[in-house]
């Protein structure tokens, strides 16, 4: 449906942002799903390893995990569940202090996963320019310094 901008202007931001990150976040979710990983073990293995989120490579506890992703867990997000399923599968070990380290099979998995993110981006963004997507972004930023939020470095 096409919709005038006086209709889009008078729309309130707060219920647009939501559906929006609903529907990208069950997206992305549903795609990994149907490869046999959920979202917060994908988290998990990003930040353990030293080819992408850790600085260091060094393991975490489930605690310093969910400290680090708190910003993007969903409310059902089980951490110390996830954490059980990735050693089952060997993907990461745990040492006597409970810390998680990732395994070279666990970095092989995250890196497999993690280069399907472009093929998953290009559906999503399919009929928008970059240019759109640009500007939506802007905006979304504009919206955030307007009410007081601080706006992430990217």
């Amino acid at each position: 449906m096409q919709y005038t901008d006086e209709q889009l202007a008078s729309q309130p931001a707060p219920y647009w942002t939501k559906l929006a990150y609903e529907a990208t976040v069950g997206f992305v979710r549903r795609k990994q799903a149907e490869v046999g990983f959920t979202q917060p073990r994908f988290w998990m293995l990003r930040f353990l390893s030293a080819n992408d989120v850790s600085e260091d490579g060094q393991g975490r506890t489930v605690e310093e995990l969910r400290t680090a992703m708190v910003s993007f867990l969903r409310p059902e997000d089980d951490l110390a569940a996830e954490a059980e399923v990735l050693l089952a599968s060997g993907w990461v070990t745990r040492d006597g202090e409970g810390r998680l380290w990732i395994t070279e099979a666990g970095d092989a998995a995250r890196a497999d996963l993690k280069a399907r993110a472009p093929e998953w981006g290009a559906e999503m963004h399919a009929g928008i320019s970059e240019a759109e997507y640009a500007t939506t972004l802007r905006v979304l930023m504009r919206l955030m310094r307007n009410t007081g939020a601080a706006v992430p470095a990217i």
